[in-house]
């Protein structure tokens, strides 16, 4: 009995197409926070050693900020507390992070280790919620 040459062909094509397909993001649920951060993502735990996260989700992240306070005025009428603002030039740091409970956008990647060898990590890109605040 012969084996069909095209369904070989075609199988070869199928596995080089799912190698190439371009990974999607999903929705994870943080279960630990960092520094030891691990989310739930479809169906399997991921560890810290596998993930990459955005800095400024991290506590302890620092950005520096430059601009102005909006113009506001006092209600007493004296030339004091007319209508003014304030120069704002300093550093932000956040103090808070993730949460147990938080979903957070999931984007798979393939990286390579020390050997050169292909392995799948994840990027956690942001912490999510609906337009109206309220969790999912």
């Amino acid at each position: 009995m012969h084996e069909n040459p095209y369904d070989e062909m075609l199988g070869l094509m199928r596995s080089a197409g799912r190698a190439e397909q371009s990974p999607v993001a999903s929705v994870g649920t943080v279960v630990a926070p960092p520094p030891n951060l691990q989310v739930s993502y479809n169906g399997i735990l991921l560890e810290p050693a596998e993930t990459y996260i955005s800095e400024y989700l991290l506590s302890g992240y620092t950005r520096h900020v430059v601009g102005a306070t909006s113009f506001a005025g006092g209600g007493s009428g004296d030339a004091a507390y007319e209508s003014h603002n304030h120069p704002v030039d300093n550093d932000e740091t956040w103090t808070d992070t993730l949460r147990a409970g938080d979903k957070v956008a999931v984007l798979p990647i393939l990286s390579q280790d020390e050997r050169g060898r292909s392995k799948r990590e994840y990027m956690i890109l942001d912490k999510l919620v609906r337009p109206d605040r309220r969790r999912f």
